[in-house]
C-alpha cells in the first residue's frame, strides 16, 4: 500500500538520496578539525651575574691624619699672645703663639755680661802665666809660681768658654719664645689663652699634617685577614664617584671589648686636596685572587642522572639546555662557577617540565 501512496515521479530521486545518505554521513564523520597552535609557555627567568665568591664588604670610616704633632714651648714662662686659631691652615715656620720676653731677655743680658767678665779676668790671667814663664826662664822665679799661674789662666779659659755657652742658651730661649710651626698642616686644637702660665713641653697646639692622609675604620674579626691580605679602595660620601687606593698601616692588637671591632688604618698615597680631614669615607674590601661565581637557585638546576644543566632563553624565545659547573650546593641556592656566559638568562622554575624545542614567553610572575 505504501507504494501505492508514493507518486510513480518521486521513486527514483528518493531512491537515490537514500543511497547517498550513508556515504555522506560516513565523509562527515571521517573529516578532522584543524588543530590550534601551541602558545609560548610561560617562565620564569633570573639573570646569571658572575662576581667574586667572597663579595667585597664595605665599612664607613672617617678621614684623619696620619700625623697629628702636639706642639709645645720649649721654655717656661707667660702666654703673651695666640697667634691662631682652630681649623686654621698653618705653613711651615709660622708663628702659633707667643711668651712674654722679659725675663728671657734679662737672662740674656745676663749671660753677656758673663761672657764680658770671663773675657776680662782671662786676659789678666794669661797675661800673669807669661811673666810667670818669663820670670823662670831667668831663674827669678819658682816652678810652683809658674804652675799657680798656668792654672789661673786655664780657670779664666774655661770660665770664658762657660760664659760663652751661656749666651748661646738664652739667645736660644729666647728665640723659643715664638712657637713655630715645623711642618704644613691645620690646627685641630688650641690649649693655652693669653696670660696662662706654661711650663716647658706643655702641649700648646696641635698641628694635623697635610703630607698624609688615613682612614680609620672598625673591622670585625671575621675579615681581618681579608684587611691584611686584600685590595682596598676609598670613596668619599662628598665624591661617591671618585675611588682612592688603600693600603693597610696599621691595625689593633687587641679587639674593642664593647664591640668586637679592631680598629685599622688605611693610608691613601693618592689623597688630593679633596680629601679632607674629618670627611666621612666608605673603605670597600675585597680579595686579592678569588674565583668568580655565580649564585641561582635551586630550581633552575636540571638534572636527570647527566651532568647538571640550565636551561637558558633567547631573546626570541628559544631555550637551551647547557651542562654546568656546580661548585657547591646551599640551601637554596646552587653555586656555578662555569658553563654559561655573564649576562645570560636561565629558566628558574619548572624546569623539569621543559622540552628544548618549544618555544617560552618571559613573564614577571606565573599566574595559576
Amino acid at each position: 500500500m505504501s507504494g501505492q501512496l508514493i507518486s510513480p515521479r518521486f521513486r527514483q530521486p528518493l531512491a537515490v538520496a537514500v543511497i547517498l545518505l550513508p556515504a555522506l554521513v560516513l565523509a562527515g564523520c571521517g573529516k578532522k578539525p584543524e588543530a590550534k597552535a601551541e602558545l609560548p609557555r610561560p617562565v620564569l627567568v633570573a639573570t646569571v651575574k658572575f662576581q667574586p665568591e667572597a663579595p667585597a664588604r664595605s665599612f664607613v670610616g672617617t678621614i684623619k691624619p696620619r700625623v697629628e704633632t702636639d706642639i709645645g714651648f720649649r721654655v717656661p714662662g707667660k702666654v703673651a699672645k695666640r697667634l691662631v686659631e682652630v681649623g686654621q691652615t698653618v705653613e711651615i715656620g709660622q708663628p702659633l703663639a707667643t711668651l712674654d720676653e722679659v725675663d728671657l731677655s734679662l737672662q740674656a743680658e745676663q749671660a753677656v755680661a758673663e761672657f764680658t767678665a770671663a773675657t776680662g779676668v782671662l786676659a789678666n790671667a794669661g797675661a800673669a802665666e807669661g811673666r810667670a814663664n818669663e820670670l823662670r826662664a831667668k831663674g827669678w822665679s819658682t816652678q810652683a809660681q809658674v804652675d799657680q799661674a798656668k792654672a789661673s789662666a786655664d780657670e779664666a779659659r774655661a770660665r770664658l768658654n762657660r760664659a760663652e755657652r751661656s749666651v748661646n742658651l738664652t739667645r736660644n730661649s729666647l728665640s723659643y719664645a715664638t712657637l713655630l710651626a715645623d711642618t704644613r698642616g691645620v690646627v685641630t686644637a688650641t690649649l693655652i689663652d693669653p696670660g696662662q702660665v706654661v711650663s716647658s713641653g706643655q702641649t700648646a697646639v696641635r698641628v694635623a699634617r697635610f703630607a698624609e692622609k688615613e682612614a680609620v675604620v672598625a673591622i670585625p674579626e671575621t675579615l681581618v685577614g681579608r684587611a691584611k691580605d686584600g685590595t682596598a679602595r676609598v670613596s668619599l660620601w662628598s665624591e661617591p664617584g671618585k675611588q682612592y687606593a688603600a693600603k693597610l698601616r696599621e691595625i689593633a692588637p687587641n679587639a674593642d671589648p664593647a664591640t668586637r671591632t679592631y680598629l685599622a688604618k688605611f693610608s691613601l698615597p693618592d689623597a688630593d686636596d679633596k680629601v679632607s680631614l674629618g670627611m666621612t669615607a666608605t673603605l670597600t674590601l675585597s680579595d686579592a685572587a678569588t674565583e668568580r661565581v655565580a649564585r641561582l637557585p635551586l630550581s633552575a638546576l636540571f638534572s636527570q642522572g647527566a651532568n647538571p644543566s640550565l636551561y637558558t632563553v633567547s631573546d626570541n624565545g628559544d631555550v637551551a639546555l647547557k651542562p654546568v659547573k656546580v661548585k657547591s650546593y646551599e640551601s637554596n641556592d646552587v653555586i656555578i662557577s662555569g658553563g654559561v656566559e655573564d649576562g645570560a638568562k636561565v629558566v628558574t622554575l619548572g624546569v623539569q617540565k621543559l622540552d628544548p624545542a618549544q618555544k617560552v614567553r618571559v613573564v614577571s610572575a606565573l599566574t595559576f
